[in-house]
């Protein structure tokens, strides 16, 4: 079992980031995969003609990607800890990927393939800056991958923020933390389960560590190779996908498609404007649609912060059931 220990000091301080590098980094590994996320099938064959041809016309990118899908240790100059919270660009994370070292970049490498579950060389390993090479790789994924579908991306990652600030604040870090991962979990009093693969224990400065969502439905990491920065990356709750009920649907029949898609969409609690990308309305039409479904007693509303969070009621709940509407 690997343990991440924090301080009640490092505890307090702990926090949620966006990281545009650990979302480029993931869906660099779901391209070098057959496609398994079934919300990501669309996304996955619209690009992946492209990617390959790209992994063919350069062995160090395919060497690369084929490592670090295969692998249980990342290279520590691909998983940077963001610096920026919630407002990390990815030009930054770049910046500290190319700082690497070639003789740095080589030890992690090695170090992955060590780690891997499939056979590999690193005669791809050729000339030299690779750091810089590996951050090229990045900046393709995200101009050509990922930006176009960072929209509804970062709605789904800072849904998932909001839902486990609110349960943080009413419950604290433990029920925040809960099913993050199929292996993360709290134990005792200070630290938080990793992995249950054996490992050493990570010691969190009071600085505290951060939490940071990737839209991939699988995959957890941790970067802690910045003195002074630790960060947990991990699968974000729900899907990407805009979950519309169609007209012919009873619950859509009975309140109206739109409320409809609100209703089902807040299995998970969201605030209006999470809400307004999700579902591609505008904010006055959710607004609206909120302020029925709230005065028949379907929603309720928590205020976290400077924002609002609805949720079903128990109502909502049994009105939303399939049993129920059928």
């Amino acid at each position: 079992m690997t343990l991440l220990r924090l301080s009640s000091m490092a505890l307090s301080r702990s926090r949620f980031a966006l990281s545009p590098l650990a979302e480029t980094l993931a869906s660099t590994i779901l391209l070098g995969r057959p496609c398994t996320d079934p919300w990501l099938h669309p996304w996955h064959t619209r690009h992946l003609g492209a990617f390959d041809a790209l992994l063919d016309a350069d062995p160090f990118a395919k060497g690369l990607v084929r490592l670090l899908g295969s692998t249980k240790w990342l290279p520590g100059f691909v998983v940077i800890a963001p610096s920026g919270g919630m407002r990390t660009v990815l030009a930054t994370e770049l910046a500290e990927v190319t700082r690497i070292s070639d003789t740095e970049a080589r030890a992690e490498l090695e170090a992955a393939v060590a780690h891997s579950w499939k056979q590999h060389d690193l005669n791809w390993l050729t000339g030299h800056g690779w750091a810089a090479r590996t951050a090229d790789l990045f900046r393709y994924v995200w101009r050509n991958c990922v930006l176009p579908d960072w929209p509804r991306r970062r709605a789904l990652l800072e849904r998932d923020v909001t839902y486990r600030a609110g349960l943080l604040a009413a419950y604290g870090w433990p029920r925040a933390l809960e099913q993050m991962s199929r292996g993360s979990g709290w134990v005792g009093a200070d630290a938080i389960r990793f992995s249950n693969r054996p490992g050493p224990d990570h010691v969190v400065a009071d600085e505290g560590m951060l939490f940071v969502p990737v839209s991939a439905s699988s995959g957890t990491w941790l970067c802690d190779a910045t003195p002074g920065r630790i960060a947990l990356v991990y699968p974000a709750r729900g899907s990407a996908t805009t979950a519309h009920p169609s007209p012919e649907h009873a619950l859509g029949r009975l309140i109206g498609t739109g409320r409809a898609a609100i209703l089902t969409e807040l299995e998970r609690p969201a605030t209006s404007s999470e809400l307004a990308a999700q579902l591609g309305l505008s904010l006055g039409t959710v607004g609206g649609h909120l302020a029925v479904l709230r005065e028949a007693d379907l929603i309720a509303g928590t205020r976290v912060g400077r924002r609002v969070v609805y949720r079903r009621t128990a109502t909502g709940d049994l009105l939303s059931s399939p049993a129920d509407v059928a």
